[in-house]
């Protein structure tokens, strides 16, 4: 008998058990996320700086929900990131479905956001509530990640809660393995949202 799950029930003990998934000890694993990363602009500082200082204010009126999240954070910084042009696809709200035909599960689910080029997932992003830990998503994401339909690639991904921003890579095959970036914060002394940009662009660069 097939058993449905949905996306967001899939923790990471579910995907070390039933894919053989491990976290990679190699540093050099994601070294993506550190190394020729490319500049940003003085314009684009400038944005940054702006979109910090919403978000610092929002913080003053909480509850800060997904939504809200998705418009004052996640959408500017596609933006900036030059997401929005070609050859770039975005989708919002994507259907997935992952089946392991051996054990008759399925797992379904719904991205919140999907980057895609020439057909081709480059990244997801979930966003989660400020009061959610990025651990909360991970083992979703990863799932989410899973569903890429060309398991030769790496796949990418970010979560972020809009104050925190964690970067994925995912290598599916015979051993499968993921990593994390550094957690960059928005509340930090100066503004690690250039990070946040620089890795989005060089992993734009690689798609």
């Amino acid at each position: 008998m097939t058993q449905i799950l949905a996306g967001k029930d899939i923790n990471i003990r579910y995907l070390i058990d039933n894919f053989g998934l491990q976290l990679a000890e190699d540093e050099q694993f994601f070294g993506e996320w550190q190394y020729d990363l490319p500049e940003i602009t003085e314009l684009e500082k400038q944005l940054l700086d702006r979109l910090r200082t919403g978000f610092i204010n929002l913080l003053t009126y909480p509850p800060l929900l997904e939504n809200v999240v998705k418009l004052s954070v996640v959408g500017p910084l596609l933006f900036i990131a030059g997401f929005y042009l070609s050859p770039f696809q975005v989708k919002a709200e994507k259907s997935i479905q992952i089946q392991d035909e051996d054990d008759g599960v399925i797992i379904e689910g719904r991205l919140d956001i999907l980057l895609l080029k020439d057909q081709f997932w480059v990244m997801v992003i979930e966003s989660k509530k400020l009061s959610f830990s990025i651990e909360e998503g991970l083992g979703q994401l990863l799932a989410y990640m899973w569903a890429d339909p060309h398991p030769d690639k790496p796949t990418f991904g970010m979560i972020t809660t809009g104050g925190n921003f964690v970067f994925v890579k995912l290598v599916r095959g015979k051993n499968p393995q993921y990593a994390l970036s550094n957690q960059f914060t928005t509340r930090n002394r100066g503004n690690e949202l250039y990070s946040v940009l620089q890795i989005f662009k060089r992993l734009s660069q690689l798609a």
